[in-house]
Order: C-alpha cells, then structure tokens, then sequence
C-alpha cells in the first residue's frame, strides 16, 4: 500500500475521526475447529477491503470486519456493506451507502464515505494486502 509521498502518511491518515485502516478476519477452518484460525486482509480504504473480499469470493458470512482507529479496533456493522441478496455492495453503491447511513445514524466509524462531492479517503491506496496469518 503506499503512503503518498515517500515517508508520509496521506492527509487522511492523521484525521483522528477516521479509521486508520480496515481489516477482514475470515475463519480459514470455516467454523469447523474448536477455536478460529483467522486470514487477515488489511486495506487502507474500506471499499478496497471489500474489493479484495468480493473478488476473492469471501462472502459477508464469513468475514469480521473491523476498523482501527483512536487506538482501538471496533468491529463494524456488515449489514451496511452488502446488498438485498447478501453480497458486498460495490462501489458507488457503497459509498452511496455509507454516507445515508451515517447522515442517519452519525455513527463514526462510517464517517468520512461519500458518493456525492469529496471522499475524505480520496489519498489513501485502495489496495489490499492479504491473506497475513
């Protein structure tokens, strides 16, 4: 993933209200052992996680999801994500997503996503990296 100008960090990455990355934990044994054993996907955006995801064919079902920010890790609503039928919405739709439901809700995990005027994740790489055990 890169990180704008070499050394630095996109603008958006110091905003504090906004997470600083995303990650995907998928149970590799598929709920069969006793406890999870996770793949981790990281992405710096999380329409680029979902990208990942989707092309991958992880299904919402199978993935927690997460966002780091203010020092923490806070598991996130996947109902937002995803679709009538249950698959991970694409972008614009995503974006049209997020931003109603935090117009809505003002929950600040999903704070920054807009599909009108500017995306205050527009300098981050929406690469993924994945799947790091």
């Amino acid at each position: 993933m890169k990180a704008g100008i070499k050394g630095v960090c996109p603008q958006s990455m110091r905003d504090r209200n906004l997470p600083f990355t995303y990650e995907g934990w998928v149970d590799i044994l598929g709920g069969e052992g006793a406890e999870p054993v996770y793949d981790h996907f990281f992405s710096d955006t999380l329409c680029g996680l979902l990208e990942c995801l989707s092309g991958r064919n992880i299904s919402p079902i199978q993935v927690l999801l997460y966002g780091v920010y203010r020092g923490d890790q806070l598991l996130l609503n996947k109902s937002v994500l995803i679709d009538e039928e249950g698959h991970w919405l694409p972008r614009p739709a995503l974006c049209r997503a997020l931003e109603e439901h935090y117009q809505n809700t003002y929950e600040e995990c999903f704070r920054g996503h807009v599909e009108k005027g500017n995306c205050s994740f527009y300098d981050r790489d929406r690469e993924s990296l994945g799947p790091v055990w």
